[in-house]
């Protein structure tokens, strides 16, 4: 009985550590690739769709949270502003022996249920893979590998409470 009633006191808090509050929407709009505006970017076709949908599914897998088209009580939006390879090592030839992958996000988050959650922040995370390799082929992963980690910082900088 204790165990029961202790889990329902903590009924704004799920079991990854998210402290959703009163909120029972989000929105997330989607995400513009302005990357190819930053010097030394390139614009990867489809990175928008798919960086968007997998911050919707992170949200949706962590949180007890809907997930509204329009007016959520927590709103994500921004834009991908860079999507750079560059060398990282070099060989003895001096050619590159690994490359480096880095995507950067511009974030802005809105909570209509807690005055004074909101910010905006970029966030970023790499990958390196080998230099032998082209982007082409280690891609998904390399994707897979950045989205997770900045969709996990995104999430515990908006609803990580602690």
């Amino acid at each position: 009985m204790i165990l029961l009633l202790s889990l329902t006191g903590c009924g704004v808090y799920n079991f990854t550590g998210g402290n959703v509050g009163t909120a029972e929407t989000f929105t997330v709009n989607y995400f513009q690739n302005y990357a190819s505006q930053s010097p030394g970017s390139t614009f990867d076709p489809g990175l928008d769709r798919e960086y968007t949908l997998s911050l919707q599914d992170l949200i949706l897998n962590q949180t007890s949270l809907d997930l509204v088209s329009s007016n959520g009580d927590l709103l994500y939006e921004g834009e991908i502003v860079e999507y750079r390879v560059s060398p990282m090592s070099a060989t003895a030839q001096q050619t590159a022996a690994q490359n480096r992958l880095s995507i950067s996000v511009n974030v802005r988050f809105f909570n209509k249920t807690k005055e004074g959650a909101e910010f905006e922040k970029r966030f970023s995370f790499f990958y390196d893979y080998p230099a032998a390799s082209q982007l082409a082929t280690v891609r998904d992963e390399a994707h897979q590998v950045i989205f997770e980690r900045i969709n996990q910082d995104i999430f515990n900088e908006s609803l990580a409470d602690w």
